[in-house]
């Protein structure tokens, strides 16, 4: 099974561009990434780290794979010149040793196969190129959702969070890495901070139906939703508030091929 958001990149964005569009620059930076080069961007979405990839290399250098349609036309739209192409990062489309760099960010704990979908990045990876992923700390309550989980924990006990996804713990990367024939990988954290001019500004986009969270608000009565509001609200400072995020990166050379 691909896992596919069927939202629009507008609600995407309002839901995780802040943060997002910040980790993109971080998550570069950690990669290396510098011209003159090719680099692939695996899990686009709506281009938060396409378009830093733009920035830094040029349209031409750039190519971008997505599972979601609604992603996919967003991207063409906005990267005319990069090679976006709908797949998934377990089969990407790409010919052996490919890109200079390949990425993935905040999309290893959606892949249906994440160990299948970083071989396949390392092998559309130049040997001696690099593969890197990134991914909140779910596991470690630092990623921007974790307010929004606590409370959902105290309205609807027994709920399952985003914890135990892959990549959402400490280690958990590179260990991946290692058994998708990357045991070298270097580990890392990123971190970012947004600000919430209001409640609502913080509340809205959950109720855009985006990802886990999104999905959970939408299945509420609308009596256990102004329940989870209430509770989001008691649980954050008064506003306006920043919220602080980590995510989990890990880095590796990609392996020579016999």
């Amino acid at each position: 099974m691909i896992v596919v958001f069927d939202v629009t990149a507008d609600a995407y964005g309002r839901f995780m561009g802040r943060y997002s569009q910040q980790l993109a620059v971080k998550f570069a930076d950690l990669a290396g990434v510098h011209a003159p080069s090719t680099a692939l961007d695996v899990g686009s979405g709506p281009g938060a780290l396409t378009a830093v990839l733009v920035e830094r290399l040029g349209a031409a250098a750039v190519a971008a794979v997505e599972p979601s349609p609604p992603f996919v036309a967003a991207a063409r739209e906005r990267f005319p010149a990069v090679d976006v192409r709908q797949a998934s990062a377990e089969q990407l489309p790409f010919g052996d040793a490919a890109f200079d760099v390949v990425l993935a960010q905040l999309v290893v704990h959606f892949m249906t196969d994440p160990v299948l979908g970083l071989t396949e990045m390392a092998r559309v990876a130049r040997p001696g190129g690099t593969v890197a992923a990134c991914v909140w700390d779910y596991a470690g309550q630092r990623s921007p959702l974790d307010p929004f989980w606590a409370a959902v924990h105290d309205v609807t006990p027994g709920v399952r969070d985003e914890t135990a996804l892959p990549g959402a713990r400490a280690g958990s990367l590179a260990e991946l890495f290692a058994a998708a024939g990357m045991p070298d990988a270097e580990s890392g954290e990123l971190d970012v901070e947004a600000p919430h001019a209001s409640f609502e500004d913080w509340w809205q986009p959950y109720t855009l139906a985006v990802g886990p969270a999104g999905l959970h608000v939408a299945s509420l009565s609308r009596q256990d939703r102004e329940r989870l509001r209430e509770r989001c609200r008691e649980l954050l400072p008064e506003a306006p508030f920043t919220i602080r995020a980590v995510a989990h990166a890990a880095r590796a050379v990609a392996p020579h091929r016999s």
